[in-house]
């Protein structure tokens, strides 16, 4: 990997993880993906996340077959705009399936220009820890990887501390996405990497949706192999930060500021934590189980001008009952929260670039 492009996930960056943009049929709409990545690049983002949950695991699937075209489309769009804007943008692929199936993606997103694997363990439920590791580092030969603790609602499996802890000794394993939506499993993960002393070569970034800024404002403490040893999370890497980017953007880059400071969180910091996950339960439909996570990141897009529709590759996919007015009732109550004002600005740009 590049040095810059290591340093920016040394440091920490916001990654969103992009929708999949589709047409009124729902076939793949290659110019609303580019105009999401120039969105994304524009509002300050490290890198972006293609092939995970929000681009729909069913991308995979035969009959569909649109892995590689929308891979293809995001590094070529990423590519192009990290030339013109003169800064690294990482790319990183999700990987979804068995192993076999695995290796073909991780295999094919190395071959695209991809920079690191985030790996869904969704496919391993049941599995005995020892075939889920192999199945890591079988993956780390190809390319480097990021750990990722999916939230069981959405597919994930639970994941012990010996697993984690048995994880981070592997090769390649350059972070880890916690996203369990659980205080008890993002522990485990953060006192894994301590304990095994790699802190340094590990980085950690949010994925819990519901806790994005408590995740970054807390200094984790646990019992490391020379002591006790302090650190933070430093990035996210998150379903939530595909709308409403540039505001996220700069809600990082602020508690990364705050991170240095070691000083206590402001009641400010504490109600914006609260407000943030206030509008996550609204777009990610947490009073349906999730049901509506990408149909309701969708909307706020589509309200945006960003995507043209809200469609997902699933007809019985939508917005749960009662979910438009959630997401309205938080637009409304929160307008800090949201980007409104600078996709405005610069929506035609964007279009007609």
């Amino acid at each position: 990997m590049k040095s810059e492009l290591l340093n920016l996930i040394r440091t920490g960056t916001a990654i969103p993880a992009t929708p999949l943009a589709l047409d009124t049929r729902r076939y793949f709409d290659e110019h609303r993906q580019r105009v999401l990545m120039r969105y994304y690049v524009d509002s300050g983002v490290g890198g972006v996340a293609v092939g995970m949950h929000f681009t729909q695991f069913e991308i995979r699937n035969p009959g569909i077959d649109l892995f590689e075209p929308v891979l293809r489309t995001c590094a070529d769009e990423l590519d192009r705009l990290s030339l013109s804007r003169n800064r690294p943008i990482l790319k990183v692929a999700g990987i979804h399936g068995r192993t076999e199936s695995a290796l073909r993606q991780t295999e094919l997103a190395r071959d695209l220009g991809y920079d690191i694997a985030i790996v869904s363990l969704a496919a391993f439920g049941g599995a005995l820890d020892r075939e889920i590791i192999h199945h890591m580092k079988e993956i780390a030969k190809i390319m480097p990887v990021f750990g990722f603790y999916l939230l069981t609602g959405v597919g994930g499996i639970k994941l012990p501390f010996r697993f984690w802890r048995e994880l981070v000794e592997i090769d390649n394993i350059l972070g880890i996405k916690i996203a369990p939506f659980d205080r008890y499993g993002t522990i485990d993960v953060v006192r894994a990497v301590i304990a095994a002393g790699k802190e340094e070569s590990v980085t950690l970034y949010t994925g819990n949706d519901d806790s994005i800024l408590y995740d970054l404002a807390t200094p984790f403490t646990f019992e490391g192999p020379t002591g006790p040893k302090t650190i933070h999370i430093k990035g996210g890497l998150l379903g939530q930060w595909a709308c409403w980017t540039k505001t996220a953007v700069h809600f990082l880059q602020e508690m990364q500021r705050w991170q240095t400071l070691c000083e206590p969180l402001s009641r400010s910091q504490l109600t914006l934590s609260a407000e943030i996950t206030d509008a996550n339960a609204a777009i990610f439909d947490a009073a349906h189980n999730y049901a509506g996570s990408i149909p309701g990141v969708n909307e706020i897009l589509y309200r945006q001008g960003l995507l043209t529709n809200i469609l997902t590759l699933k007809p019985d996919e939508v917005l749960a009952p009662g979910q438009a007015d959630e997401i309205t009732r938080v637009c409304s109550a929160y307008p800090h929260l949201n980007d409104d004002a600078f996709v405005a600005e610069n929506l035609d740009r964007w279009i007609n670039e």
